[in-house]
């Protein structure tokens, strides 16, 4: 897989050039999980502010997942019989995972900013191993996904599924731990090694003692100890106070806003716009230097800096488009938006597995640094479980309801999509759609296009000199639902299908 160097120049100034498809696309495949064509096509002509804060504010008032029965429970809830206890543990893990996933597929903007920031704030699954833990902390992704940084900073750092994780519940005030204190700066708001030392380290690790209460019964919640925090002065990031959690995390914006903006916003660049953002042959450092100024401008609100990004002239420039490599979630989740083909509970299920084959397994990154991403996810046994993967799923959709493809290539094909004698006209409106860029060259949309025409060139009914036929269209021949079908086989064993 060729490694795009970050070649745009672009500036943050906003894009007024009202929107054509493939710049909508763009915007979906980046801002959520992609859209379907009806999505696009209402959103063809609008101006890039229009259409942006029109997501950021649905974002921002969207509420979090409906909490489920056992929300509050603790071991006491939970059947002492082994069996019947693991099996209802696993029951709630799929349950909550369902309707994530769910929500990774229809909410846009603010469930792809919640997966972000859970491979920002990392905590793994399978270290606490419980059920209400994950869901309050699913919540606090959620509520704050596009709320305010520094609150942000301050809830997830006291969710049981962090202070279990990172050891904050066995921070004493007469054996400190410092796995939190450390993490909050080299990996939740500064950088490794940016604007902290280790005596700070040592120094926060006192300040956050005392969350230890944990209860005679398991998984109950974890509540503060005055008698086990340490009270005593503490010199942190230069100032000296008997500093608390709170203070920590008051104390950490006031003496670092600089470095804490620039580095966030180096991350939500690399996530949203290109994984690279050194290479000297771009102006990256300028744009992320302008975000963080919005940040630290707007006392860290996350929703002006995205919206000046995404509304951006940089963020719309030619060299911004299809140089991401999805991720599982982005290969499954695209699709089946792209296409608008009906997933069932068991197709979410099916993405859910094939993705943690993919090595992305919901809530349970590989380590505290989270998934690396882009490059990481392509390597030989990756590259061809992916074309597996999505030729499987695609088989899943196609066993399900065979003509829902027939819907597709009409509605992606416009207004002519039903009757038009072009075969090749459908196809390559498929190819479009799927893919960021479409093609490289014409002849690989000659290449793609035999696939499409397959089923009948043993039949004569196209012409090579001339692809329309008068006898063919979407609606006139049984086999045309295949027809798109084997079109997608082939598309997503393509260079172009693993970008975004």
């Amino acid at each position: 897989m060729e490694y795009f160097i970050n070649c745009n120049t672009s500036p943050l100034a906003e894009y007024t050039t009202p929107l054509d498809r493939q710049k909508i696309q763009h915007l979906y495949r980046r801002l959520g999980f992609s859209a379907s064509v009806a999505t696009v096509n209402q959103a063809v002509g609008t101006t890039a502010s229009t259409l942006v804060n029109s997501l950021i504010n649905e974002a921002v008032n969207m509420p979090t997942l409906p909490a489920p029965p056992w929300a509050n429970w603790t071991g006491a809830n939970y059947p002492e019989d082994d069996d019947l206890r693991n099996s209802t543990i696993n029951t709630q893990f799929r349950s909550i995972s369902l309707d994530y996933a769910k929500s990774l597929l229809a909410d846009n903007l603010r469930d792809r900013l919640s997966f972000f920031w859970s491979n920002h704030f990392v905590t793994e699954l399978r270290v606490y191993d419980a059920p209400p833990f994950l869901f309050e902390y699913i919540t606090c992704l959620q509520r704050n996904a596009i709320g305010n940084f520094k609150t942000f900073v301050s809830e997830i750092g006291l969710t049981n599924a962090m202070l279990f994780y990172l050891d904050g519940a066995y921070n004493n005030s007469n054996r400190p731990n410092e796995n939190y204190a450390r993490e909050l700066y080299e990996l939740f708001t500064l950088g490794e090694g940016n604007g902290y030392t280790e005596q700070d380290i040592v120094e926060t690790a006192r300040a956050l003692t005392g969350y230890v209460e944990r209860g005679e019964i398991r998984w109950t919640p974890v509540t503060f100890r005055a008698d086990r925090f340490d009270a005593g002065s503490k010199t942190i990031l230069g100032q000296t106070d008997t500093f608390d959690y709170d203070g920590v995390i008051d104390n950490l914006f006031a003496q670092r806003s600089t470095e804490i903006a620039t580095f966030i916003c180096k991350k939500l660049y690399e996530f949203f716009v290109h994984p690279d953002s050194t290479d000297q042959a771009g102006n990256a450092e300028t744009i992320i230097n302008g975000m963080a100024a919005t940040f630290v401008t707007n006392d860290f609100r996350i929703a002006p800096v995205l919206s000046q990004l995404f509304t951006s002239q940089h963020f719309f420039d030619e060299e911004a488009i299809g140089v991401i490599i999805k991720s599982p979630f982005d290969c499954f989740l695209n699709l089946i938006n792209e296409t608008g083909f009906t997933a069932l509970d068991s197709t979410i299920e099916t993405v859910i597995n094939y993705s943690d084959q993919l090595s992305q397994e919901l809530f349970n990154p590989v380590d505290v640094a989270g998934w690396q991403r882009n490059r990481s996810w392509i390597n030989t046994n990756f590259l061809i479980g992916r074309w597996l993967s999505a030729e499987a799923l695609l088989e899943v959709f196609w066993n399900e309801d065979k003509e829902q493809f027939r819907t597709f290539g009409i509605e992606v094909t416009g207004p002519q999509g039903a009757t038009t004698h072009n075969p090749d006209l459908v196809a390559r409106a498929i190819i479009d759609k799927i893919l960021p860029k479409g093609l490289l060259t014409e002849q690989d949309y000659t290449t793609a296009i035999v696939s499409f025409r397959a089923l009948y060139e043993d039949n004569n009914i196209y012409e090579d000199e001339n692809p329309t036929n008068p006898t063919w269209t979407m609606l006139n021949f049984d086999n045309t639902p295949e027809q798109v079908y084997l079109l997608l086989l082939y598309l997503v064993r393509q260079p172009e299908f693993q970008l975004k």
